[in-house]
């Protein structure tokens, strides 16, 4: 098998309750199954592990080249806007040669927005 050369981080606030992580690392292990040649990796912000300089660092062994990071915030707060694009810069500063996107927070995405929407119908 050869080592991927794209991978993905799931990028979340972190929580010290272990249950908290259990939907993002649904969500990768669905983008695991849907693309097996992606590496995936889940980091956290804070209160939790991997942070993500030991999240791309794990990927980068398994020989990742580009590495996109998709924040899962729906919210675009403090976190989203100033301390993860503070954290891109330091990783692009200590791996120059990675080519690293940094995505919107998915709470921006319109098919989210719509999901959810339709989500708050069906309960009714």
């Amino acid at each position: 098998m050869t080592a991927p050369a794209k991978a993905i981080v799931l990028f979340a606030h972190g929580s010290r309750d272990p249950l908290w992580h259990k939907p993002m690392e649904a969500v990768a292990a669905h983008l695991a199954t849907l693309s097996p040649q992606t590496a995936v990796a889940c980091a956290y912000l804070e209160l939790s592990q991997p942070d993500l300089p030991t999240a791309v660092a794990t990927l980068l062994a398994q020989g990742a080249q580009t590495i996109s990071v998709l924040p899962l915030f729906l919210g675009v707060g403090k976190h989203a806007r100033e301390d993860l694009p503070h954290l891109m810069a330091d990783l692009q500063t200590e791996h120059p040669g990675v080519q690293f996107k940094l995505n919107p927070s998915i709470g921006e995405d319109a098919r989210l927005v719509h999901l959810i929407a339709e989500m708050a119908l069906d309960s009714l």
